[in-house]
């Protein structure tokens, strides 16, 4: 436990690290489904207040339930976007939250298998999905600087494009000169001067601010009751593995970074509490979570390795989601702005799948079939959306998601060539698989923020979990 002052300044820190990427998922998935204004700073709010209260799960625990007990920060997954918007254009919005109520309780009733099974989720399943997670949401953000129509008369404006490219250019410029903390919130710096510029232009529009309450929370299901489509709870149950994917590298590498390995009972707790972020938001209007990766560098960069600052980055993130002017305020945010801010946000998801993707052993091994095959299949609904047209509406909800098809076809294919019948030949020595690639994978996913850290395998097949 540090000294008060200090363990408030380091939980900002983190807050203002993750702050930018947690708010950008409802951000976008409400441009996306045409919400106003108003309902989408309720989503924002809902969001951060989830966040807040999964950080705050994660970092201090309930007995040997819930929670990993390590410092790490938690928020909103880019990976459920595309689904959720599927969901929502089929379905409605009632059924984009039981269908994440239904993947947070798959998640709590798997957290323990998965966590003893996590040599079938290599970074070889991990990197080809992250890839397409972030190649798919590249054409979202072009729609938000773009506009949504191409046949209205200011579709693509030259005023617009050159708005969102300053945008990149400011967060490229703060990435290359800006160093510390300043370095990191790029994007933050980016949204912010895009907003001035964009107030003369006279995109802006913030008259729905003065409107809003200081403090309140949404009620429950604000959106109706919840809805449990199969194909649906199918699409989000993929999305939650894709989840459990991720956060088990950054825990693992916050494990060897505090000089606390993780065994497989840590793991679960951590894994229960993704699962807990399903059922929080589908019933407060919020988001799926996972352990985010710029916390995790954060964490190497800063060598501070109190649970009790993430604790304390929980506890802001609660406070932040119960101010709804603030969620007006970020919900009132031009699309070319949410637009240049999120393609160097989706471009980086995509960065840190191919550097995942580094860490898979090619040589003599049918691996590069695997991820071949695995990002076609996840980029034919993006790149043809309607290509899937003629088949049922359950099939085009789970094939049509980029995320799902992607996760399931790597997850099959690494199962057939890896896991069955002749394995083909060893990798070289040294080559690292599994959990431990996985792991260092994570550590360098928050390298962006100036962290180098790597892992050991939580397991070894068949034998007991180490540390």
């Amino acid at each position: 436990m540090l000294p008060p002052a200090r363990l408030g300044l380091l939980g900002l820190q983190h807050v203002l690290v993750m702050y930018t990427g947690c708010v950008t998922v409802p951000l976008v998935f409400g441009a996306a489904v045409d919400l106003d204004t108003a309902t989408i700073g309720l989503l924002i709010n809902a969001d951060l207040l989830v966040a807040g209260l999964i950080t705050l799960l994660q970092a201090l625990g309930i007995g040997r339930v819930l929670g990993v007990r390590l410092p790490v920060v938690a928020g909103a997954t880019f990976a459920a976007v595309t689904p959720m918007i599927l969901i929502a254009g089929e379905y409605g919005l009632p059924a984009v939250y039981g269908s994440m109520i239904a993947a947070g309780i798959f998640g709590l009733l798997v957290a323990v298998p998965f966590a003893r099974a996590v040599r079938f989720f290599p970074p070889l399943v991990s990197g080809s999905v992250i890839t397409v997670i972030g190649l798919s949401l590249i054409g979202v953000a072009a729609g938000l600087i773009a506009g949504p129509d191409p046949a209205a008369k200011d579709y693509a404006r030259p005023s617009h494009l050159a708005l969102a490219g300053g945008i990149v250019l400011l967060i490229v410029l703060v990435g290359r000169f800006a160093r510390g903390l300043l370095a990191q919130l790029g994007v933050l710096l980016g949204l912010v001067g895009g907003t001035l510029v964009a107030i003369p232009m006279g995109l802006t529009d913030f008259s729905s601010v003065g409107h809003a309450d200081w403090v309140g929370v949404a009620s429950p299901f604000h959106f109706g009751a919840p809805e449990f489509p199969v194909a649906a709870v199918i699409s989000m149950c993929v999305v939650m593995l894709v989840i459990f994917t991720e956060s088990t590298a950054d825990m693992l590498a916050v494990g060897e970074m505090t000089g606390r390995p993780l065994t497989s009972r840590d793991l679960a707790r951590g894994l229960a509490a993704d699962g807990m972020s399903g059922i929080l938001g589908g019933v407060m209007n919020g988001f799926l979570d996972t352990v985010f990766a710029q916390n995790v560098g954060l964490v190497g960069m800063t060598r501070v390795r109190s649970r009790y600052v993430a604790a304390v980055a929980g506890g802001v993130l609660i406070l932040l989601g119960l101010v709804p002017k603030l969620g007006e305020i970020v919900a009132s945010l031009p699309g070319p702005v949410i637009g240049g801010a999120g393609l160097v946000m989706f471009a980086t998801v995509t960065a840190v799948g191919v550097n995942t993707l580094r860490k898979v052993p090619f040589e003599g091994t049918s691996n590069l079939l695997i991820v071949a095959v695995s990002i076609g299949v996840g980029m034919l609904p993006v790149v043809a959306p309607t290509i899937y047209h003629a088949f049922p509406t359950w099939f085009q909800i789970i094939a049509g998601s980029a995320i799902t098809s992607a996760t399931l076809a790597a997850f099959l294919l690494n199962l057939l060539f890896n896991h069955t019948g002749r394995r083909g030949p060893t990798p070289e020595p040294g080559a690292e698989t599994g959990a431990e690639a996985g792991a260092e994978a994570g550590a360098e996913a928050g390298a962006e923020a100036g962290a180098e850290a790597g892992t050991t395998p939580l397991t070894k097949p068949g034998t007991e979990p180490t540390g």
